[in-house]
């Protein structure tokens, strides 16, 4: 970890939403301990269109980062998949979702669009397309799958796979309201400098977990993204540098 002094934890109003189902616990107040300023980001050369063609056609050889959260729910595990999808737009965005604040998991969270693998879906790529149709109205026509990253387990037993895909500007999106409290871009030029990769971690009462945030100032709105979509992130940074 970067031994540089970590910023202070945000302020964090009482009226926001909780980001967490754990009682009394909210990532947002849990302090930074490091920084990964060290590290260098992932040149804007090699985030073009042709360059991640490039890399998922002849992936390097690597191992993600973060491959399995503390696990705090009792329920069998389930495969999903999310659609890691990126804009080509002039500046490349990822995109992004808020949770409604009523769903049964993850509810108010950062998250990519996706969901739980149906029985008919043949592929993790035909999971996270239909999702992404269902959840954003993002229809598969718009979108050019490149690949898969290593399966992530979150802490709720979700077994979900990262498929990332070229997504053409001039999509369409229309987001399910039951599902989609809001949807947002963040550039991938972000996600993709560990300069703003933060890192907590927590103890208490025998627990003891550790993550990553991307918090991303939009506006006068912060997402906070953290959890399993910032450790998928993380993961991709370390297969975008390996090699």
């Amino acid at each position: 970890m970067n031994s540089s002094p970590p910023p202070p934890p945000a302020a964090v109003s009482s009226v926001i939403a909780p980001l967490s189902s754990l009682p009394d616990f909210d990532p947002r107040l849990v302090p930074v301990v490091g920084v990964d300023t060290h590290l260098p980001a992932v040149p804007l050369q090699d985030q073009t269109p042709g360059a991640l063609r490039a890399r998922f056609a002849h992936p390097p050889q690597w191992e993600p980062e973060v491959v399995m959260e503390k696990r705090f729910m009792n329920r069998e595990p389930a495969h999903a998949s999310v659609l890691l999808a990126i804009i080509q737009r002039e500046q490349p965005m990822v995109l992004l979702t808020e949770r409604t604040a009523h769903l049964s998991t993850h509810s108010g969270q950062v998250a990519f669009p996706g969901g739980r693998a149906d029985p008919e879906d043949a592929t993790p790529a035909r999971t996270a397309l239909r999702e992404a149709q269902e959840e954003v109205g993002l229809a598969p026509e718009f979108v050019d799958v490149l690949g898969s990253l290593p399966t992530y387990v979150t802490g709720s037993s979700f077994i979900i796979t990262p498929v990332v895909a070229l997504v053409r500007p001039d999509c369409v999106l229309t987001p399910n309201p039951y599902e989609v409290a809001d949807l947002f871009e963040v550039p991938l030029a972000f996600v993709l400098d560990p300069a703003n990769h933060r890192r907590h971690v927590f103890d208490r009462d025998g627990i003891h977990r550790e993550w990553f945030s991307m918090p991303f100032q939009d506006g006068e709105k912060t997402h906070y993204i953290w959890g399993a979509t910032a450790g998928m992130l993380r993961n991709f940074y370390r297969f975008m540098m390996a090699g």
